[in-house]
């Protein structure tokens, strides 16, 4: 029980630094997140830090497109090739 109320706080304090979560929704979290690590047993655990991983190598590449192809004009830099 006692872990359960440390992760409950610690996913309030984290919630503060994550765009998108609410101080309410870091403490379920944080209150849960106990539980479904022992679920997922030592190859759950790695698949999901393996699928998070990817998840921010894609939304950070999909970023960074848009900030390359965005332009004030709206025409995009020309490509250079070396000759």
């Amino acid at each position: 029980m006692f872990g359960k109320v440390i992760g409950a706080i610690a996913g309030n304090k984290a919630a503060q630094h994550v765009r998108g979560v609410s101080g309410t929704g870091g403490t379920l979290l944080g209150f849960a997140a106990p539980m479904v690590l022992r679920r997922l047993g030592p190859l759950g655990l790695i698949t999901a830090v393996a699928g998070g991983y990817a998840y921010k190598r894609y939304t950070d590449r999909l970023a960074a497109h848009k900030q390359k192809g965005a332009r004030p004009s709206g025409f995009a830099e020309p490509t250079r090739t070396q000759a």
